[in-house]
This record gives C-alpha cells, structure tokens and sequence, in this order.
C-alpha cells in the first residue's frame, strides 16, 4: 500500500482464520485499500465502536465470542455502514438471513480474490453514487412517497423512514423508473454494480425488505409490485 497517497476506503475485517485473514488484508492492502483487522466478533465490535473514519465492514460469519450475525446487528442499531458477510455456510438459510438482519451482500468460501475486490469496489461506486448531488429532479414523489436526492431523506406517509444504502438506491432506481418494468438482471447490475448470478436470491430478499418499509401491508403493496415472470414495477395502485 502507498502511505504517501489517500487510501480508497478504511475497512474492517472480521475473519478468525489467520490465514485468510492475512491473505485478505495483504490484498486488498495492495489494492490500495486501508485494512483493520479482528480475530474474532468481540474484537471486531470493539474496533468498529472506537473508529468512527470506516467505510465498510467484512464479517466472517463463524466466529467465536461473537458471531458475525451478533456483530452485524449491533452495527444496524447505529449505523448504516456497507457490511459484507463471508460465508461457509451452505444453507440458503443462512444467507438470507444476513440479509434480513441488513447486510448488503455475502460472499461464500472458498472465493478467489478478485471476487472479494470486485464485490467492494462495487460497493464502495454504490455508496459513492448515493452521496453524489443529482442532477435534476431533486425530489422523487410518488404515492405516499417523498424521496429528497440531495439530503437523502425517505418519507413514507408523512413520517421519516429510515433506509440502508441498497435499499435507499433499490427505491431510488425504482422510483427513478416509475412505471417501467425493470427485471431482476437490470436491477443487479444497476444497483449492486455486477451481473446478475442466477442462483441467488438477493433481489427477492431487497425488495421484501423494502416492501416491509414503505407498505402498509407488505403482502398487498400498493407501490411496488410484482410484474410475475418479467420483475418489479414502481406505480402507485392504492388498495380500494
């Protein structure tokens, strides 16, 4: 890594497998990234509560003393920081579980490395995107529905709703496309910044996800809905 040069992102690293551990933050070190590195879930809480200057968090899930479930939801209570959960796990379970509780993506072992870059810088463009000023409109309104774009405030019936990052951009380019059927491969790509992998299910999870935030009844939405075989409309249809 280039000390005399602005690191692309600070990130914390959770992996009890010293070397994986040590495979990653070499790595992503040489990639020009900052890397701060736990042993353990404790550890990696521990580290995230002192240093306020991280830009994502890599959770291994398996770990002792805590796990990365139990890290990740202290993380959501007060921040809504990109987490990516590593994983062995083979139950779709697991998976989706992270993803309920917020995280923004997964990764499964064994992985090549190019995988785990291209999967953070994507991220990191998403994030970045997301705090960009926009172009005109500056507000997106649809429904019971107020986006601001420059303040990045959700209003949902009068009232604040509070967003994670994929799910603010998943709303935005929804709203954004507001009476467009927009499929699952569209989605991936613009959104999570990479192809679509036809096995797994993380828009289905994101749009369930959203769907129980902005509905008032996330079984009968009245905004975003299922266009069956083809993907997701945003349109405004309240229920009569």
């Amino acid at each position: 890594m280039n000390f005399n040069s602005k690191p692309k992102a600070r990130i914390l690293i959770a992996e009890d497998e010293s070397a994986l551990r040590n495979l990653l933050e070499m790595s992503l070190s040489a990639e020009g990234y900052e890397i701060i590195a736990a042993e353990d879930g404790r550890e990696a809480l521990e580290l995230f509560k002192r240093d306020h200057d991280l830009d994502m968090v890599v959770l291994d899930i398996m770990m002792p003393r805590m796990d990365g479930f139990e890290v990740l939801e202290e993380i959501r209570k007060v921040s809504d920081i990109p987490v990516v959960m590593l994983t062995a796990l083979g139950s779709a379970d697991d998976i989706i579980k992270g993803f309920n509780m917020g995280a923004d993506d997964y990764i499964t072992k064994p992985f090549v490395f190019r995988e785990v870059a291209a999967r953070i810088e994507a991220i990191l463009r998403r994030v970045a995107w997301m705090k960009q000023p926009p172009a005109a409109p500056t507000e997106l309104d649809e429904g019971q529905i107020k986006m601001n774009l420059r303040t990045h405030e959700v209003i949902v019936r009068g009232a604040p709703c509070q967003l994670s990052p994929i799910e603010y951009n998943l709303l935005k380019y929804l709203m954004s496309h507001k009476g467009e059927t927009v499929d699952k491969k569209q989605l991936f790509r613009e959104v999570w910044g990479y192809e679509f992998e036809g096995s797994t299910n993380l828009v289905e999870v994101a749009v369930r996800r959203l769907r129980e935030k902005i509905e008032m009844n996330p079984s009968e939405p009245e905004h975003l809905h299922t266009v069956r075989g083809a993907g997701y409309i945003f349109e405004y249809r309240p229920a009569s």
